[in-house]
């Protein structure tokens, strides 16, 4: 019957799973969700939105065991801030299962996780000053709003930063290859593209040839035009080689190399900690851990940044060089007036 509700199996729940998250969620979250998202997709109307608001109802009522304070309390807090967990990670891949996300859906999600940690962050910490009277937990609660928040707006500039720079290569190529096809050089995208091809895809494959034209005659390897893709890591694959091959193993589990994340600096203070008792040295250790995490990652965009520089230099040399064979006149055409030399 055309009525009936479509089911989802297993392995299409599995296909919504991000190519690579943090070890605890591959680990400890995704298997639970995935048998929880079969029943919520195929018998229920349960929206991803319902999910993030549910997820933040089961994290403040944890919020509250934790402002009890007593082990019992921490111990159900505990649990009940992984179980949220496991619905806020039900969400979006609700979502991509069935099609029905939406911008407002991520916002929502996105600001309910911030004020979950920030709010059980605080529950935890004054109710161990209260029982104990030990002041160094209300500096231990300044610290962790630190790292978590140096986490995330770091996270949010490193992005930015990446687009910018992919952004800008993606310019200087189409200007590239603007420039080539005005001097008689034919650009052609592979054989094996296809339509569903995104821009950025197709700057990628783009595998141009040489027309016969005169042109400037460049090296293959090192010609712009001919290269698929611009490696912006460069550098540090050839710094940490060893890396490489530890990180290729555990990409193909789905685990990130960004061992503690801040979804483990958050697993830690309000899952681990609160059973076992090391809630000062959870947070102590961890901020620490997070903030050697994020330097590591402040290094590895440092040195692409220094990728970006060099190839797109390249680009740009590459262009000038064709620039230089063609008249005032083509020129004026091509960008509509002639253009600035820089010096």
């Amino acid at each position: 019957m055309s009525g009936e509700r479509q089911r989802f199996t297993l392995e299409e729940v599995r296909e919504t799973f991000k190519k690579k998250d943090a070890w605890w969620t591959v680990l400890l979250v995704d298997p639970i969700a995935a048998r929880l998202i079969l029943p919520t997709a195929n018998y229920t109307n349960i929206t991803p939105n319902q999910l993030s608001i549910f997820s933040f109802i089961l994290g403040m009522t944890a919020a509250y065991c934790f402002y009890l304070g007593d082990y019992i309390a921490l111990v159900i807090g505990a649990l009940l801030y992984h179980l949220s967990f496991i619905i806020d990670c039900m969400d979006g891949k609700i979502a991509r299962l069935k099609g029905n996300g939406s911008t407002f859906g991520m916002l929502l999600d996105i600001t309910l996780d911030h004020i979950r940690v920030m709010i059980c962050g605080a529950a935890l910490l004054y109710s161990q000053y209260q029982i104990y009277g030990d002041i160094a937990y209300l500096y231990l609660g300044f610290l962790f709003l630190a790292a978590y928040c140096a986490r995330h707006i770091n996270a949010l500039q490193l992005y930015k930063l990446r687009r910018d720079m992919k952004g800008k290569i993606r310019k200087s190529k189409r200007k590239l290859k603007k420039t080539a096809l005005a001097a008689g050089i034919i650009v052609t995208p592979p054989e094996t593209e296809t339509k569903e091809n995104t821009e950025e895809q197709l700057d990628e494959l783009d595998k141009p040839r040489q027309g016969e034209a005169d042109s400037p005659e460049v090296d293959n390897e090192n010609d712009p035009l001919k290269k698929k893709k611009v490696d912006l890591q460069q550098g540090f694959k050839s710094k940490f080689t060893t890396y490489m091959h530890i990180r290729d193993f555990f990409l193909n589990k789905r685990i990130r190399m960004h061992f503690y994340s801040g979804i483990e600096f958050q697993m830690f203070i309000f899952v681990l900690a609160p059973i076992f008792g090391f809630i000062k040295e959870s947070i102590l250790f961890g901020a620490i851990l997070l903030f050697l995490f994020e330097a590591a990652i402040i290094y590895k965009i440092w040195l692409s940044t220094k990728d970006f520089e060099r190839e797109n230099n390249k680009i740009l040399e590459a262009t000038k060089t064709i620039e230089d064979t063609l008249t005032e006149e083509e020129l004026a055409i091509l960008y509509g007036e002639a253009p600035t030399v820089q010096k």
